[in-house]
């Protein structure tokens, strides 16, 4: 089904609480990934207005009357006004992510329209009840008065595979702590970021404490990283990419946050009920075409059920329906960019070529001569050490590894560069919490996974640092200082 879209310009910037001229006349062209049409443009930002972004940022934290001294309960009123318009524009939000980035409607209606709504409300909730201050009784002498006060300007950079739901778990507790934004939305998903000023402007959010700069490449990204006016970083994106942020901030001693990639595993056990693992498997495996970073593409099958688990994790990839991504019936759609689906498609080619068996999938969807399309596709008889099992391949591929026993699927689990999520899948949940808790990675699920907004997420080893979403991601944007009372 050919689904036409609307084609947008945004011809201004979102500085300083208003749209202004931007300092070039570049704009970053903008498509469709189901049908490659372009469906608007964007205004790009140059060093210039980064630092124009910037400095408003800066006057908006260090003004003694702005964001950062506002009572808690004042700023969680102006998140909850926020929340509101969000929500107002929640399904122009779920149809500019979907039709960017391919994500089916039905998933983008169910995250991105909703998500950073709940967000804001959450930590807007938790800012009501926060205690600037504790006064602790000194272990030598007098008291101690224990401040939580917000880090500064926060530089937030987010990717394109779930824009607004990521924008969110960055600016929503650092908004709620007092701490000012400069937000660098992905390239490939600019007119939902449109959409976020257009609201912060409705909520009356004040002048600066929101900055908005799209820019194409990495230029624009490394300013912000490196800027001077920058006090915490926060990014999702590629372990590569978070590699040399994490080196700038290092060299400048900058806090930040990194959520990266991951390779994650799903076990399962002997006993498993495939039928209900099979219902509650997509999402923890080819959600978003694969675009997600903590799904389970590596899934780990006893031998002495290694055809069993094949066939139906086969059958399962083969049956989801493939289409245009704002036709509410498609389960799978296309791949963000053309660029994308060439990188998934030489993985697939490296998986052939390394002895992997294709057991359904591996080309693009004969019935689609437009958009970024590949079919999902398994591999079997794989082994842990081929690319396919070390890599993050990012789109809708599966590798099927077997082995002898828990001991060596735990094994084979933790032999990865990634730490970020995984499942097991067994009708015994304490024999599923015993091996989620032998497994080293940021988050894990038994028998599904579900990312809980009040839990923290993050991952180990090249899978990131630190941790975002719950209690512990608003202590992400805070800093503790001590000040001593004598007796």
């Amino acid at each position: 089904m050919r689904i036409t879209v609307e084609r947008q310009t945004y011809d201004s910037l979102f500085i300083e609480g208003e749209w202004v001229p931007p300092s070039t006349q570049q704009r970053i062209p903008v498509f469709s990934a189901s049908t490659e049409d372009r469906v608007g443009e964007v205004a790009a930002a140059d060093i210039a207005d980064v630092d124009t972004a910037v400095a408003a940022a800066r006057r908006a934290f260090d003004d003694e009357n702005g964001w950062a001294h506002w009572e808690p309960a004042r700023r969680a009123a102006a998140l909850e006004r926020f929340a509101a318009e969000l929500t107002v524009r929640a399904e122009s939000t779920a149809q500019a992510v979907s039709t960017q980035n391919g994500m089916p409607i039905r998933i983008s209606r169910q995250t991105e329209a909703t998500v950073p709504a709940t967000l804001l409300r959450y930590y807007a909730g938790l800012a009501r009840t926060m205690h600037a201050e504790e006064r602790r009784t000194s272990l030598v002498a007098g008291t101690t008065l224990v401040r939580n006060e917000p880090v500064g300007v926060v530089g937030a950079i987010v990717p394109w595979n779930f824009p607004q739901s990521l924008t969110f778990f960055k600016l929503a507790p650092a908004l709620a702590a007092g701490c000012t934004v400069v937000l660098k939305p992905s390239s490939e998903t600019l007119l939902d970021a449109m959409l976020v000023a257009e609201a912060a402007i409705a909520a009356d959010l004040p002048a600066g404490v929101l900055n908005i700069v799209p820019g194409s490449g990495r230029v624009i990204g490394a300013h912000l990283v490196a800027h001077p006016g920058i006090d915490k970083v926060a990014f999702t994106g590629s372990t590569d990419a978070g590699r040399g942020i994490a080196e700038t901030c290092a060299r400048l001693l900058r806090p930040v946050t990194l959520e990266l990639g991951g390779k994650s595993a799903g076990i399962f056990l002997d006993d498993v009920d495939m039928a209900a693992a099979m219902k509650a498997m997509f999402a923890t495996s080819l959600l978003n075409q694969g675009q997600s970073c903590f799904i389970s593409t590596r899934i780990l099958a006893p031998r002495s059920h290694y055809d069993e688990i094949v066939d139906a994790v086969t059958a399962l990839a083969s049956s989801l329906k493939i289409g245009d991504a704002l036709d509410p019936t498609t389960v799978i759609g296309p791949l963000a960019t053309s660029r994308q689906r060439d990188v998934v498609e030489s993985y697939i080619a490296k998986g052939k070529a390394e002895g992997g068996r294709i057991t359904t999938g591996g080309a693009r969807p004969a019935e689609f001569d437009r958009g970024w399309f590949v079919e999902p596709t398994v591999f079997a008889d794989v082994d842990n050490n081929a690319t396919i099992a070390r890599e993050e391949i990012f789109g809708p591929v599966l590798a099927i590894i077997p082995y002898h026993d828990v001991a060596e699927a735990i094994r084979l689990a933790n032999d990865s560069d990634y730490g970020l999520g995984g499942t097991v899948w067994t009708t015994d949940v304490d024999r599923g919490l015993g091996v989620a808790r032998r497994v080293r990675t940021g988050s894990f699920g038994v028998n599904g996974f579900t990312m809980d907004h009040g839990a923290p997420f993050g991952g180990v080893k090249s899978s990131g640092i630190g941790r975002e979403l719950g209690p512990e991601g608003l202590a992400a944007y805070q800093e503790f200082k001590s000040i001593y009372l004598p007796a």
